[in-house]
């Protein structure tokens, strides 16, 4: 639940007030060897594949996998002022990408204002006209949250593709349905991602702040390459350091031990952005 006073709130019948305290379940065990739970980056112990058992239990993402079908399309839904158009008012514009249904009854889309009732087809085959050369691999063994906010920046900075490594089903609601205007690709485990990475001539960059790993700020990303990102957490694994070609780190100045796994993707995919992207 969020904790912004700014944020509207849906009141519910037998809902605690806001001054009750809420708890949902027991508190969560302190970690063990004293690190801070919920880090990016430490590449410290934590889930390190399949067989891990610092995952949610498979009830915990069952629940959470149901949940997903009852978000709403519309990422804003409920929230502050709504987004897009109304239905069109007419003359309705002609041509293949144009969507008589949004046409008709108003486009309030995820989307740039320049495809405003456009097809999704017809945006996705736009973007493939412009879309950069790198690509964006997130390790999913434990239904990251942050997965979904690493796609939606993967959006935002035009990937060629992104790839999941691990399990199949990831947690799409920090997406904002944006998954839907890229390719998203599927791999096992982090030994297929490097041997798919190897047949296309794509060196994987891992990012983690890893003893051994290079500051991200003085690295030249290649123009054609992987950004390989580990989970909330333990970072990457020992096996997906295994095939990354370098790891680069990222600076940091205050106190906190590291960053959002998501913050991290966001400021590596920025830097590729800053070097090779053409911003006129």
């Amino acid at each position: 639940m969020s904790t912004d006073p700014d944020e509207p709130r849906r009141s519910r019948p037998g809902a605690p007030r806001r001054d009750e305290p809420t708890r949902r379940g027991p508190r969560p065990a302190e970690p063990r060897d004293g690190r801070d739970g919920g880090r990016y980056g430490d590449g410290g112990p934590g889930p390190g594949g399949p067989a891990s058992s610092g995952g949610p239990s498979a009830a915990g993402v069952a629940a959470e996998e149901a949940g997903e079908a009852a978000e709403p399309v519309q990422y804003d839904e409920g929230f502050g002022a709504e987004v897009g158009v109304g239905p069109h008012p007419g003359p309705w514009p002609t041509g293949p990408v144009y969507d008589p249904d949004l046409l008709a009854r108003g486009d309030r889309r995820n989307v740039a204002d320049r495809y405003r009732y456009w097809t999704r087809e017809a945006i996705v085959a736009d973007l493939d006209t412009r879309r950069h050369d790198f690509h964006v691999a997130i390790e999913n063994w434990t239904h990251d949250f942050n997965i979904g906010s690493v796609v939606r920046t993967a959006n935002a900075f035009l990937a060629k593709e992104v790839h999941i490594v691990g399990r199949r089903r990831w947690n799409r609601r920090g997406a904002m349905v944006t998954d839907r205007y890229q390719h998203i690709r599927h791999h096992p485990d982090s030994a297929a991602l490097a041997a798919w990475a190897d047949a296309e001539g794509l060196p994987v960059v891992g990012i983690d702040n890893l003893p051994g790993a290079v500051p991200l700020e003085t690295t030249g990303l290649p123009r054609r390459c992987v950004l390989l990102f580990g989970q909330e957490g333990p970072g990457l694994t020992e096996e997906a350091r295994k095939h990354a070609s370098v790891v680069c780190s990222i600076a940091q100045f205050g106190s906190t031990r590291s960053i959002n796994a998501g913050a991290a993707a966001a400021i590596a995919m920025h830097a590729w952005v800053r070097t090779h992207a053409a911003l006129a």
